[in-house]
């Protein structure tokens, strides 16, 4: 059994313990309300880009020349898996859950002969990873400096993928990251980026409401600049909405790590009275019966 000393020392270990937990979930929350808010103002700009595109590519589906970036290289036999998590821990399942959504789909398509690679966005990604494709990782973005994020970062991650799909290094392009729901439910989601997968067009009602959009110079013009404008702005989203997703589930996680210290500060708090009212009662005992002795 533990001496009074070392139950203490214990005592005194939880409480620091449980001081820092509740100074990261209280910072988690305050970084939490901003960045919900940037994700939350995102979707709606991703979403209507998504429907342009789609008009567009209507438009333009029976036409020569369409963008590689939504047709396709005309093959699929090399994936390139985009894989965004944080770049720190102490969050419960958010980085495991990412990752865990990534590994599934590279071991299918590993078994179906695919060549898989895999950019990660984020350190605990590529952590998680490494252990069983270790070989097919081929690069890793650090955004750890990264203080706020902005659509640059997002270019910059993008700019990287189109300068291997130009290379031909691969013909699929599928981005992972958790889509913000709430604080304690951030959805791991899949979205293929290259080809494109856009949403139905919306149907045109008459002759008349088609001839409302002209687009100059051309439509396949603006659907090849549209389409990595799209490409640039479905990867900074993702960013945003891993971002929000990364402080709710730190906040949910160290939100029950001070609970969880809370109660074993009672636990070992009773513990410690009981034993040292035994050994009161002990030495009360001792001294009783040396008395009676005499």
């Amino acid at each position: 059994m533990a001496s009074l000393k070392e139950m203490r020392t214990r005592i005194a270990s939880v409480k620091a313990t449980r001081k820092i937990t509740k100074a990261m979930q209280m910072v988690a929350a305050a970084k939490l309300r901003r960045a919900q808010e940037a994700a939350t103002a995102a979707r709606p700009y991703a979403e209507r880009m998504d429907t342009v595109l789609a008009n567009l590519n209507r438009r333009v589906t029976n036409k020569a020349g369409a963008s590689p970036l939504l047709v396709g290289t005309g093959k699929d036999q090399t994936h390139l898996l985009i894989v965004m998590t944080g770049e720190r821990g102490l969050c419960g399942g958010f980085n495991t859950n990412i990752a865990k959504l990534a590994r599934a789909d590279a071991q299918r398509l590993t078994r179906e002969g695919k060549t898989v690679k895999i950019l990660n966005v984020g350190k605990k990604g590529a952590d998680n990873l490494r252990r069983d494709f270790a070989k097919n990782i081929v690069d890793r973005v650090d955004l750890k400096a990264v203080k706020q994020l902005g659509f640059v970062n997002a270019e910059d991650i993008s700019n990287r993928v189109f300068g291997m799909f130009d290379k031909g290094e691969f013909d699929i392009a599928t981005l992972y990251f958790a889509e913000f729901k709430s604080v304690i439910s951030q959805k791991p989601t899949a979205l293929q980026l290259i080809p494109a997968k856009l949403p139905d067009a919306a149907p045109v009602a008459s002759k008349v409401a088609e001839a409302v959009n002209e687009y100059e110079p051309s439509e396949e013009e603006i659907l090849g600049v549209l389409l990595k404008r799209n490409i640039s702005t479905q990867i900074f989203r993702g960013l945003l909405e891993n971002n929000a997703s990364f402080y709710g589930a730190q906040m949910s996680a160290m939100d029950s790590a001070t609970r969880n210290a809370g109660d074993m500060i009672n636990k070992l708090t009773i513990k410690y009275n009981r034993q040292r009212q035994a050994n009161i009662t002990k030495e009360l005992i001792e001294i009783i019966s040396g008395a009676e002795a005499l």
